[in-house]
């Protein structure tokens, strides 16, 4: 039989010494989320219901509801998105497939890298200034969408170019051989096989998106609005946004309204993730290497 070296039983207690380091980072990850979500479910829990979720607020918000705050989140959500994914995902498959390693391209990845560590802040005073002033769309749900949409830019970019660059060259060197353009390499290769990983660059900005406050409050959403808004073009309330004001603005508001409020606004967040996160790992499930 085999003894055990006193090398084998150092490695061994050097292993189990780690195992219990990552453990607790874990553990400190995973614990502020939990107390996090508890202490809203406690304090907040008791306001949730249909006519707080589907009315609007009364008694100077200190009442009523948070549907005008809830709709208008979800157009700004979905107006960025409409700009930002498209935009991303065309300036990455361009900086992955088709450009070269010059200083055009290197300035590019720059700014993409400057441009994710601009404080939200700038980013509200550069969309003042540009959709507001310049173009003249005024505070509108569309200036603000826009606004977002250049904040979060960044990450959709970042995230595709590493999906494009995981899918094997073998797969394009297959199609070219075959007599495949490039863009019908990338059309019809290139960019299924990468799906699973662009969502997850999406999931990352709908969750920076929707709990953003800064940007929106000088470009689109109001202090408080009694109708839903009809078109981009108008004002919305959001939920951070509400937030804020029922937390610091508004006085006697009930102790359990903001808790409520952030309840929902990070039960949204987590639906709309966790609906991405199901259709890429159905994606994911679908690939064949």
């Amino acid at each position: 039989m085999f003894e055990v070296s006193s090398l084998n039983q150092s490695n061994k207690r050097v292993e189990k010494l780690y195992r219990i380091l990552f453990l607790t980072m874990v553990v400190l990850l995973v614990a502020p989320v939990l107390i996090i979500l508890s202490t809203l479910v406690m304090k907040g829990g008791s306001v949730i219901s249909f006519e707080f979720l589907f009315s609007n607020p009364t008694d100077g918000m200190t009442a009523g509801g948070i549907l005008p705050a809830l709709i208008g989140t979800v157009w700004l959500v979905s107006v960025a998105l409409l700009v930002s994914v498209p935009l991303g995902v065309a300036a990455a498959i361009y900086l992955n497939e088709y450009a070269g390693d010059n200083w055009f391209t290197r300035i590019i990845n720059l700014a993409i890298i400057n441009l994710a560590g601009v404080p939200s802040i700038v980013h509200a005073l550069f969309g003042v200034g540009a959709f507001v002033i310049f173009f003249g769309f005024g505070t509108s749900i569309l200036a603000a969408s826009l606004t977002l949409a250049i904040m979060t830019l960044p990450v959709v970019i970042v995230a595709t170019r590493e999906s494009l660059a995981a899918v094997p060259m073998a797969f394009r060197e297959a199609m070219w051989n075959m007599g495949a353009t490039r863009w019908q390499t990338i059309r019809r290769v290139v960019l299924p096989n990468a799906i699973s990983g662009i969502l997850t660059g999406v999931i990352l900005e709908v969750s920076r998106t929707t709990g953003e406050t800064a940007p929106i409050m000088f470009t689109g959403a109001a202090f408080f609005l009694p109708f839903l808004p009809e078109s981009v073009f108008d004002q919305t309330m959001a939920l951070s946004l509400h937030l804020f004001v029922v937390s610091t603005q508004v006085p006697g508001v009930p102790e359990a309204l903001p808790y409520g409020v952030a309840l929902v606004l990070v039960a949204l967040v987590l639906i709309m993730n966790s609906l991405s996160i199901a259709f890429r790992m159905y994606l994911r499930g679908k690939k064949k290497w």
